[in-house]
């Protein structure tokens, strides 16, 4: 893995990453462990005192620096004269280090932990794994975590959400769901990323007092609203084949939406020029619709493509910037054979989306051979399909699966979803952060497409692009549920939006948005 995050991320600290902040600010800054432990507890204590500003508070504590932290958040609350009961896990002779000093300075104010001890609290502090959890949680953290499931209390956690993999996200157990979220020191791409992301809440950084500097590379970040300047756009010289050409295949009997869906979001992106390739005998649909896009009739059988197009398609690529391949192709044997041979002899950079990843299902290793840039844009399923598992495990392990598939098609993989991560075969990965649940509708998938493939053929790299589309496709979404609102937006509502997509930013900030 590289390692290295363009300017336009914000990095997010696994937990071998955190180790090695921790350590280079301990030995290379000389900043003591337990400074560093009481300002995390310190600001742990803070945002719960905010948060659930009355009632009684039950702080659960674990065995390790998490418990610590707990610890010194049970110390001060009862300082701010909130009744705390702090509920330890473990004997007192299990702590160690920072941990147990911070038990010792609780001068006994502190029980084992009961279920019972739940009873009557308006808040339960999650102190019992940290970020160096992974794994399913058992003995005593799993019962204290069922627990505090079963209880329905509001949660805060202490830097992840316990049962949480704070470096993947993946929860292989049960875990707490947490309503709020205080982090130490940075964002930990756990809190980003489905499941995790649904257990973290509203997210707040603490700052424990780590200085800028620190050696560890970050390997998985947050995508922000700076790469939205990375498009080029028109000027006085641009001609309509400069600002991009962009051909679309695919279409089928049912599916003509999906193509024109994907070919007008890349006109609406910035390309200057769009091309559908279509089934002939569904030409005149295509026809009436697009009125700014060419379109060249293909051989079908039954308005579904076939190995006898695959020539002309690639003709129709030979000076086009980008081919978006898969939009309604639909899945007969003949469109699946198609998509594979466009595929592997495309000379242009290859969107490959929908019909056009089902025809590589368990096939996915024939796409590393392409000597041109590819970007897959699955959902969970679609993945499923291309490495031979099923959706729950892409579901389970959203972020091994993605770098898996751009290891394995070396290609640029975009998983989409609430979470839509960005792959590269390296490793690098970027998540998305920007909510837009108004694009949970028929034909989104399609619009990013186009959108993607517009920016490819711009002249921006496969990453690059596939990374300012899925932002702007968010931006656009929020957009478009601002004039429709999100139950009432349809796919050709974020189309419209496309141009105007920057006003769907939140503002600064991106590590203030909300999981």
């Amino acid at each position: 893995m590289s390692g290295v995050l363009a300017a336009w991320v914000d990095p997010l600290q696994g937990a071998e990453q955190m180790r090695a902040i921790d350590r280079w600010a301990i030995d290379e800054r000389e900043i003591a462990s337990l400074d560093l432990m009481e300002r995390a507890g310190s600001g742990l204590a803070l945002a719960v005192d905010r948060i659930v500003p009355r009632g009684a508070i039950a702080v659960v504590c674990g065995k390790g620096n998490n418990g610590g932290d707990g610890f010194v958040a049970g110390r001060l609350l009862g300082e701010l004269g909130r009744r705390v009961r702090v509920l330890t896990l473990a004997g007192d002779d299990e702590h160690r280090g920072d941990a147990a000093e911070n038990l010792r300075r609780l001068n006994g104010a502190h029980e084992p932990f009961t279920v019972a001890a739940l009873d009557g609290v308006a808040v339960i502090v999650d102190a019992i794994l940290g970020t160096g959890f992974a794994g399913e949680p058992r003995g005593p953290a799993k019962d204290a975590i069922e627990a505090i499931v079963a209880s329905q209390v509001a949660v805060v956690a202490a830097d992840i959400a316990s049962g949480v993999d704070a470096s993947t996200g993946a929860t292989e157990g049960v875990a707490v769901k947490a309503m709020m979220t205080a982090t130490f020191a940075a964002a930990k791409p756990g809190h980003w990323i489905a499941p995790g992301k649904q257990h973290t809440g509203e997210l707040e950084v603490i700052d424990i007092g780590i200085p800028a500097g620190a050696p560890a590379r970050a390997d998985v970040g947050l995508l922000t609203e700076r790469v939205h300047g990375l498009v080029p756009g028109r000027d006085a010289p641009s001609t309509k084949f400069s600002a991009g050409h962009v051909v679309v295949a695919g279409g089928s009997r049912g599916l003509t939406g999906a193509p024109c869906l994907a070919a007008e979001a890349a006109m609406r992106a910035g390309a200057g020029y769009v091309t559908a390739l279509v089934p002939r005998s569904l030409e005149t649909i295509f026809e009436l619709r697009l009125l700014e896009v060419m379109t060249r009739a293909l051989a079908d059988e039954d308005g579904a493509l076939t190995p006898a197009a695959a020539s002309a398609a690639l003709h129709a690529c030979e000076r086009a910037g980008a081919l978006a391949l898969g939009p309604g192709l639909g899945r007969s044997d003949g469109a699946f054979a198609f998509a594979r041979e466009v595929a592997a002899r495309a000379p242009v950079a290859l969107l490959l989306d929908a019909d056009g990843l089902n025809a590589h299902a368990g096939q996915i290793d024939a796409l590393a051979r392409r000597a041109a840039p590819t970007v897959l844009t699955p959902h969970a399923g679609e993945l499923g399909r291309l490495l031979g598992i099923s959706s729950d495990e892409v579901a389970a392990r959203r972020l091994d699966s993605v770098r898996e598939a751009a290891r394995r098609s070396q290609a640029i993989v975009v998983l989409k979803g609430d979470d839509t991560i960005v792959a590269a075969p390296d490793g690098t990965a970027v998540v998305n952060g920007l909510g837009a649940p108004a694009l949970a509708t028929a034909g989104t998938g399609d619009v990013l497409s186009g959108v993607i493939a517009a920016f490819m053929a711009k002249g921006l790299d496969p990453f690059t692009a596939a990374c300012t589309g899925v932002r702007r496709h968010a931006a656009a979404g929020r957009v478009a549920a601002g004039e429709h609102g999100p139950d009432g937006v349809i796919a050709r509502d974020v189309v419209a939006a496309l141009a105007r997509a920057d006003r769907g930013e939140p503002g600064a900030g991106s590590q203030a948005e909300s999981p």
